[in-house]
């Protein structure tokens, strides 16, 4: 399946997607890692924000985000559900993530919520450097890497945390959190490991 984009399969299930997004809360998703995000307003990067659901509710709590989604069928979505939070739309993926970050944009915090795992292997690398050129000094990544049945039509790797852990402290990307979750929508054979990192203050 290496062949598909890494958001294969999401425009044309967007509907089911955006009723799947928006089922769970941000803080049930983000529940080990709440911790860790910003209490004084930040600037924040969604990558893959889908229908916005975590984009909202940062911005929610006074945080300024930029939600990046590919996949303009979700964007649309997400620019609709979420209208007037002041979250800025993107269309811009990793492993480039080429348009953020040219006029020397910074984020305190980074969140990839179900993700890494549409990366190939040959990705991961270039997207890791994606993501610490955007961090601020002191600033955090949060994402969750997926284990389990790859559902039809779309691209998905089974991603060892090693690998991930070690690419990130490659980069001056300190761990902050390693934990294993089960799946919030009960699939089958579906599990999870949340990640955190922190870059050097400087």
């Amino acid at each position: 399946m290496s062949e598909l984009m890494s958001n294969a399969g999401y425009g044309e299930t967007a509907t089911e997607r955006v009723a799947q997004y928006e089922a769970v809360t941000f803080e049930q998703v983000h529940r080990e890692v709440l911790h860790l995000f910003p209490e004084q307003p930040a600037d924040i990067l969604d990558v893959g924000a889908g229908t916005g659901r975590d984009a909202a509710a940062l911005a929610a709590r006074g945080h300024r985000l930029v939600a990046a989604e590919p996949t303009a069928e979700l964007r649309l979505a997400g620019e609709r559900l979420h209208a007037g939070r002041g979250i800025r739309w993107v269309d811009d993926a990793l492993p480039g993530l080429a348009g953020l970050g040219t006029a020397g944009e910074r984020f305190d915090l980074i969140l990839l919520s179900a993700v890494w795992m549409h990366l190939t292997a040959d990705e991961r690398p270039s997207a890791m450097d994606a993501l610490a050129r955007l961090l601020a000094p002191g600033g955090r990544v949060v994402l969750s890497l997926r284990y389990g049945p790859v559902p039809p039509g779309r691209r998905m790797f089974t991603v060892p945390a090693d690998e991930t852990v070690g690419q990130a402290h490659e980069r001056g990307l300190r761990l902050l959190v390693r934990t294993p979750r089960a799946d919030l929508h009960d699939r089958p054979g579906v599990s999870w490991t949340i990640l955190a990192f922190e870059s050097s203050p400087r």
